[in-house]
């Protein structure tokens, strides 16, 4: 009988870790859903053993609830030493990190948050399991959480940069297909079809919902305590990218919220 793949996705009832589950039960794998909810948590290690038993990739789409520095340096060095050190026992062979486009020159100069990622990814890194990192753009359905963290006294001011976001049921499908091949022992990019600045799509996203605050860029804002340059939220070159644009993305929502207005891209 042909071997079926163990998938075991950690974090898989949060947003990017649930649209893997959706998509890789298409799949003819043996998928397993690791998360809090479930039973199982990466940092206590409470399920996890069991979770990761037989198991032959592991997809870590965890995220901690933390974003100042200490706080998250401790989530993702704990739960990426039990992932990495419960999976080798458990033969894993294919280890995958969901990460942010970025994160290394936001560590590098800001430190915070990105730090804890980019920690996250280098004891993946060194661990001598195969594996891939994923760096992925800002997600569509993430534009509202970006302007409530940049909302002061009713307006929102998000710094003046070009983005590429994607849809999340997108870069999933990109950790899907990763995770039905060959570890690649490095990292790959996916991002959307189109760039623009930060706070047009935030506007667009807003708009849909009848959200009339005003939306400004300013050049010293910050982007959750940093201060990024313009281009740091860029992909590079040879970036997946998908097709589905921010346009076609909203009319995919509105099926299942039909009260979400049309809007067309570019906002004006």
């Amino acid at each position: 009988m042909e071997h079926k793949k163990k998938i075991v996705v950690v974090g898989g009832t949060g947003l990017a870790g649930s649209a893997v589950v959706r998509t890789l039960s298409e799949q003819p794998v043996d998928l397993v859903v690791a998360s809090r909810a479930t039973g199982v948590n990466s940092f206590t290690r409470a399920g996890l053993e069991e979770a990761l038993d037989g198991a032959d990739v592991v997809i870590d789409a965890t995220n901690s609830s933390y974003t100042d520095e200490e706080a998250a340096l401790e989530f993702f060095e704990v739960s990426s030493l039990n992932l990495v050190n419960d999976g080798r026992a458990a033969g894993v062979s294919h280890h995958i990190v969901l990460s942010i486009v970025g994160v290394e020159k936001l560590a590098n100069s800001e430190g915070g948050y990105f730090r804890a990622k980019a920690l996250q990814e280098r004891i993946v890194a060194e661990s001598g399991v195969p594996y891939t990192i994923i760096h992925s753009t800002q997600f569509f359905e993430y534009l509202r959480s970006i302007a409530a963290f940049a909302t002061r006294q009713g307006r929102v001011t998000v710094p003046d940069a070009l983005v590429q976001p994607v849809a999340v049921e997108e870069a999933a499908k990109v950790i899907s297909t990763v995770a039905l091949s060959e570890p690649r022992n490095g990292v790959l990019e996916v991002a959307g079809p189109q760039r623009g600045r930060l706070k047009d799509f935030i506007r667009f996203d807003l708009a849909s919902v009848l959200d009339d605050r005003q939306v400004v860029a300013d050049a010293s804002a910050t982007y959750f305590g940093e201060l990024p340059t313009d281009d740091l939220f860029l992909p590079g070159p040879s970036a997946q990218l998908s097709d589905v644009t921010i346009s076609e993305w909203l009319e995919t929502a509105r099926a299942a919220q039909p009260d979400l207005l049309h809007v067309s891209w570019p906002f004006p």
